[in-house]
Formats: structure tokens, sequence, C-alpha cells
């Protein structure tokens, strides 16, 4: 069995849900290409009790490795290094180099600030030079240092900003104490693959199938999710699987093809930006309000392929900005294909653009009707060569998932448009 490892976010914000936990997934993802099975991930607040209580729960789970995030400050609150000396059974020592360098530190943050008695900020800071008798100091980042007790289990201490605790992990895991706890650790690959426009009920059907029909499929650990209505399928496997897994990718390509857009992990954003060049592009949009415009100009170095983009809420704005005439409004209502098409029309002549994209919907909360319910888009890609994609989709959700899965529809539809031209 590969070595395993347990996560504890500490921080009552955190626990609370005031502040989103960083620190528990990217840490997850280190230990994962480090080939150290992840056991839990745990939050708790910032009670010595109950940061305890998470040590002894993974301890009892048969964990070669915990790390902490969290509580390191110097306030009264940050108690995670002295209750982590308490489980392992080490006094808390004062190391007076480290003293030193964190109010050098100090020196430096306050610079020539008067307002501050300096003393006394090193004498609140001094907490932070306790460390557990015997552990291996890591350097501060900011001015919290984290530490590495050796033991059954050892345990890791790291700050829970995360521009300090991702630069001193790689520090960590160099310690003596880290790769021994680790030193079973197994090697592992991982593969992705992305689909578009499969409901997850169909992939779930393929791989009951998969587990009946690929030889050795119970070597493949899959995680399967849905975002913004793209399916990722994450496969880890040991090496000499390999021919396992490209079987199921054999199965997933022979069945879901059309909806398969990536093999290699990558992203439509990214496949978008790599097939740019050569192009110019516009956007008109109503529910969405711009969001596709922002998604395309952050895409690296597209800014300098997007020819322009209109927000046009209202049917006069469509009219006056885009050229939508004011009766294919009145007849075919201002969501609806031929609006879009013309939105689309209005944004390829005011941009001078070779591709546009438009998006009309009602994304709620109000708004909708019968025969178009809150949650019905309409979208047009069309080139300047008249070659057009549209479509109408009926989209679950509140506000924010319709205008996300708007974008997502959007970006899907444009990279199909990119790739035929």
């Amino acid at each position: 069995m590969s070595a395993r490892a347990g996560i504890v976010v500490t921080g009552t914000e955190v626990l609370t849900g005031r502040i989103q936990d960083l620190n528990g997934p990217w840490v997850a993802d280190r230990l994962l290409e480090l080939g150290v099975e992840l056991a839990h991930i745990t939050i708790c607040g910032d009670r010595p009790a109950d940061i305890e209580a998470q040590l002894r729960f993974l301890a009892a789970e048969g964990v070669d490795l915990i790390v902490t995030s969290g509580g390191l400050g110097p306030t009264a609150d940050d108690l995670t290094v002295a209750t982590v000396a308490r489980f392992c059974g080490r006094d808390l020592v004062l190391d007076s180099g480290l003293e030193e360098r964190i109010a050098e530190i100090l020196r430096r943050l306050t610079g020539r600030r008067t307002d501050i008695d300096f003393e006394s900020l090193r004498a609140a800071n001094r907490k932070q030079a306790m460390v557990p008798e015997g552990a291996t100091v890591l350097e501060p980042v900011g001015t919290a240092p984290g530490v590495v007790v050796p033991g059954s289990p050892t345990v890791l201490v790291l700050p829970g900003p995360p521009r300090e605790l991702q630069p001193m992990w790689w520090t960590a895991v160099e310690t003596d104490a880290v790769r021994q706890a680790i030193a079973g650790r197994t090697e592992y690959r991982q593969g992705m693959v992305r689909m578009f426009g499969l409901p997850e009920s169909g992939l779930a059907e393929t791989l009951r199938d998969a587990e009946r029909d690929v030889a050795g499929f119970d070597r493949l650990e899959i995680t399967t999710c849905l975002r913004r209505g793209e399916l990722e399928i994450v496969t880890r496997y040991e090496p000499d699987a390999a021919g396992v897994y490209q079987d199921l990718v054999a199965l997933l390509r022979d069945r879901h093809g059309s909806a398969i857009f990536s093999e290699d992990g990558s992203l439509v954003d990214d496949q978008v930006a790599a097939l740019l060049a050569g192009h110019t592009i516009a956007t008109a949009e109503s529910c969405t309000g711009g969001m596709l415009s922002a998604r395309l100009t952050d895409l690296a170095g597209s800014s300098a392929y997007m020819a322009g983009g209109a927000v046009c809420y209202a049917d006069a704005a469509k009219v006056e900005l885009l050229g939508v005439p004011a009766d294919l409004i009145a007849t075919h209502g201002a969501v609806s294909e031929p609006v879009a098409e013309a939105m689309a029309d209005g944004a390829l002549r005011n941009f001078g653009a070779d591709v546009a994209v438009a998006i009309t919907g009602i994304a709620g909360p109000g708004g909708g009707t019968e025969t178009k319910p809150v949650g019905t888009v309409c979208f047009c890609v069309r080139r300047s060569d008249g070659a057009t994609l549209t479509r109408t989709n009926r989209l679950p959700g509140d506000r924010s998932a319709v205008r996300e899965r708007s974008t997502t529809i959007a970006m899907h539809l444009l990279r199909g448009a990119l790739l035929d031209s």
C-alpha cells in the first residue's frame, strides 16, 4: 500500500465559510504528484481540543504524514504548534536563532515607522520561535515559520496564507523527516478526458460497461466531475496499468467520440487560444453581460485578437448599437435565434471582425414565459464567410449558473467555428 496522508485545515474563518479553503485542494494535488494516497481532509476551528481531535483521528486511520495549515501567527488564537507539540509528546522550546531571524523580518516590515514599539512587537512574535523539541524548522516566507515533527505519524505544520504555504511546501518535502514518512509512496500517473454535451447518466452507463468489459478496470481510480456543463473524467493509475487506461480511453472514444474535446486535460479556453491566430473576434451579449468578452480577453495573448464587444440588454440597444431590425425583435422576441443571428451580424459589421459570437437569453430570476422559461438562451457564431452555428439551450440553475454555462457553450461553439475555418 502506498504511503498515506491526511490534511487538517485549521481556522474558524475557514470553518464558518468566511474564507474559502484553498490549501486543502492545493496540498492534495501535491500529494498526488508525489504518489502519496490522501486519506482525509478535515477542517476545524482554532480550538486546541478540536485540532488535537483531528490529529488523533488521522493517526488512528494509520496515515504516515499529517499536514496542517493555519494557526501559526503571533495572536492568542494561533495555537497549532503548541497543540501539535502536545500531540507528539514534545516540549516547546525557544529557538533563539529563529527568534532573531523573525525579528529581522519585522524590522524590514516596520521600516522607519515611529508609531510602533518594536520591542513589544518582538515580544509578541517570540511565540512564533517556540518549536517542538527535535522538530525541523522551515524558514518563514512571511513571518511564520513552519515545522516538521518526526514520528508516527510525522506532522508537517504549515502557515495558513497560500502565498506562504506554497513556497514552504517545496522546502518541507525535501526534509529528511517528510521523505522518510512518505518513503512507501507509489508512483502514479494521471490522465484526464474532458467531454461536452454528454449527460452524466450517459457516462455512468459507459463506465458500468467498462467495469465489465475492460480487463484490469479495478486498477483504475476514476473520478468524474460535472463543471459548467463539461464532464471531467480523471483517472489515476500505476505505470504498469497504462494499457488498461488506454483501453478505457478507447472505449470512451468509441462511445462518445463526438463529445470528447480533450484527451490531454486541456481546457476549451486553452484550445480556443491556440486557434485564434489569424482571426479577429467580436462579441454581442445580452444575458451574460460581457462575461464571454472578459473570458476571451483573459486568454493568454488573446486580447490582440479581440476586435470589440457590445453588451445590449435593452431592445433599443440591440437596435441602435447592433443594427438588429426592430420588427425582427417584435416578431420573434429578443430571445430568439433570428435575433441572435442579427446580433452576430451587427458585431461582425461594427467591429470589422471575421468571427462573431452572440448570446441572448433569460438568466433570471424573473422574465421567463411558458414557451421561453428562465434559462432559455440562444447562441450564434457567424464567420465573415457566412458559415453559421446557431442553437438554443434551456439551462438549469440560478442566474449565476445560467450565465456561466452560457459562456462555456459559447466557447465550445467558437471552438467549432475556428476548427472549421
